[in-house]
């Protein structure tokens, strides 16, 4: 089975020789010279996957001829990730791990100590549209079917506001009162009767959430794990809960 794959989006499935998108059919036609007759994958981003045979190479336009379609089931339990923006170009590799890792969706916090800052909400979509660019190249290289969504940048308040259907929101804390994440999971099954199914994760800027921001996400049922003994860099303690959360609901 071939291991190139290309991201086809779902409105081009569709008629007898659907054509890969330019800049795939670039890299398709002068980066890996592929040619008439090789075999590649596609996928549409909401699970659905084939094995295709290249038809027509060009620089520009490649047809495809798609065969053994299936669809991918979702995982079992969605996991968000509400990252606080760090600086410099550590989004970045959370959002490629992030993929690798499982999370559904990947949505960037504005918080009161957050160093970057959007312009104004043009600034906010272009960088979010640079986002999901990164999070579906990620899935391409990782063999992942399912893209996740990545959201607007999304103040503390904001985000609680979309967050009602979630069954459990766990906030990365240094406070006293953190348990191990394990431990939190254990509580909620015992109280509830199952795992959750749809799981939030907050993870604060390098100072920290402030006392009001922590107020206000406790006051909404988020409950403090902590991420073990040593304080972890924003990037490492992203990784850290997707590894464990992964583990214990996958």
């Amino acid at each position: 089975m071939s291991t190139h794959r290309f991201y086809l989006p779902p409105e081009r499935w569709s008629g007898e020789a659907p054509e890969l998108e330019v800049s795939d059919s670039h890299h398709c036609a002068d980066v890996l010279r592929l040619g008439a007759g090789d075999m590649v994958i596609v996928f549409d981003g909401q699970g659905r996957v084939a094995e295709a045979e290249l038809l027509a190479v060009h620089r520009k336009h490649c047809s495809l001829s798609i065969r053994l379609a299936h669809v991918t089931p979702p995982l079992r339990c969605s996991i968000t990730l509400a990252q606080a923006i760090p600086k410099g170009k550590n989004m970045d590799l959370i959002l490629q791990k992030g993929v690798e890792l499982g999370a559904s969706e990947i949505v960037p916090l504005l918080t009161t100590r957050t160093v970057v800052r959007m312009d104004n909400a043009a600034d906010a979509e272009r960088k979010r549209e640079r986002w999901q660019q990164i999070a579906l190249e990620a899935c391409k290289q990782c063999g992942r079917n399912l893209v996740p969504q990545v959201a607007l940048p999304a103040t503390v308040e904001r985000f609680l506001a979309n967050r009602s259907a979630t069954d459990m929101l766990l906030l990365a804390s240094l406070q006293a009162d953190a348990r191990p994440i394990k431990e939190a999971l254990a509580l909620h099954t015992a109280s509830r009767g199952s795992l959750p199914q749809s799981v939030a994760v907050l993870i604060g800027p390098e100072g920290d959430f402030t006392p009001e921001e922590i107020t206000l996400l406790k006051e909404a049922g988020a409950v403090s794990v902590t991420l073990g003994p040593t304080i972890l860099r924003a990037e490492t303690a992203a990784l850290y809960c997707l590894s464990v959360l992964g583990h214990e609901l996958f």
